[in-house]
């Protein structure tokens, strides 16, 4: 079985004011904190999808391979079309991480691409009571709706169009946490 990542990390960012993955966070990198939530030796394959230098150079000093989204206004659905692209033709499953997440831990993925092992034709997500979040693992059986995404929509609308298909594992609800402010970031 062969799993590849994606990590989601292109957005620009409008209502932050700036590139907010470069934004510190515990002395920390926002990115930084999802690079290192991801259990890479137990990945087939790391792609970063990203429209900034930096975060292709943090990227690659981890032995991520990069990929430049260079129409990020085309939505989030480039990105994952892209992601999808490089690792279609290698993965049973890819497992999606937005970068903005700084909470998530890597014991929660690991968790996450272990229900996917269980069963790996269905999409994994976390959970926390009523409340989904990211990351999530989609089976190579949902990838052609993956590459056919237009928009600033993700991989949500196949969950909300393949409800029998999804699976979820409950985590600690500020995991999902994500950061679309500055005042986002100052809260967590």
């Amino acid at each position: 079985m062969f799993l590849g990542c994606v990590i989601l990390a292109a957005g620009n960012a409008v209502r932050f004011g700036e590139n907010k993955l470069l934004a510190r966070f515990r002395g920390r990198l926002l990115i930084e904190w999802i690079l290192d939530a991801v259990p890479a030796d137990r990945l087939n394959a790391v792609v970063v999808v990203t429209q900034y230098a930096a975060v292709e150079a943090l990227a690659a000093a981890r032995g991520f391979e990069t990929l430049r989204n260079s129409a990020p206004e085309l939505g989030v659905s480039r990105s994952v079309v892209l992601g999808t692209e490089a690792l279609a033709e290698r993965c049973d499953g890819i497992l999606f991480l937005v970068a903005d997440q700084p909470l998530l831990r890597r014991s929660t993925v690991e968790r996450l691409m272990d229900r996917f092992l269980e069963d790996p034709e269905r999409v994994v997500e976390p959970r926390a009571g009523e409340r989904r979040g990211n990351p999530c693992v989609f089976p190579a059986s949902l990838f052609p709706e993956l590459l056919a995404l237009r928009g600033d929509r993700g991989g949500r609308q196949l969950i909300r169009r393949h409800p029998e298909l999804v699976t979820g594992v409950p985590v600690d609800p500020l995991e999902l946490s994500d950061v679309d402010t500055a005042a986002d970031l100052a809260s967590l």
